[in-house]
């Protein structure tokens, strides 16, 4: 399981860094490692520690989860409780990744301003 999990993460890793465009050695100077370390990584060869899969969390600006979701086995805190909306978290960073400035401003400004509406009978 190990080494599937591995797998997985490497294959995440590399969605997630490519949906921004980076390269492989941008992405090892922000954690401190060598890019042949991404690769590794990357590829399942070599598993990430914990600190460090919190690094790439915190520099790619996804959950910590996000590297776990669609692994065989995993639950998400949403899948164990039936009444949260389920949301494909992937889809939705790919898609607002590819916006422009603007249009993520004025995404921005519509969830912020949904955020103060109240529920109505």
């Amino acid at each position: 399981m190990e080494d599937s999990f591995n797998t997985h993460l490497g294959k995440r890793l590399r969605m997630r860094r490519l949906s921004l465009g980076l390269t492989q050695t941008k992405v090892a100077n922000a954690i401190n490692v060598t890019f042949q370390q991404i690769q590794k990584y990357e590829k399942g060869t070599n598993g990430v520690s914990s600190s460090r899969l919190m690094q790439l969390a915190n520099f790619l600006k996804v959950p910590i989860t996000y590297f776990y979701e669609d692994f065989p086995g995993y639950k998400a805190d949403s899948e164990l409780d039936s009444s949260t909306t389920d949301l494909n978290y992937s889809f939705l960073v790919k898609t607002f990744s590819k916006l422009s400035e603007s249009e993520k401003t004025k995404v921005l400004q519509i969830l912020r301003n949904a955020g103060n509406l109240k529920e109505t009978g």
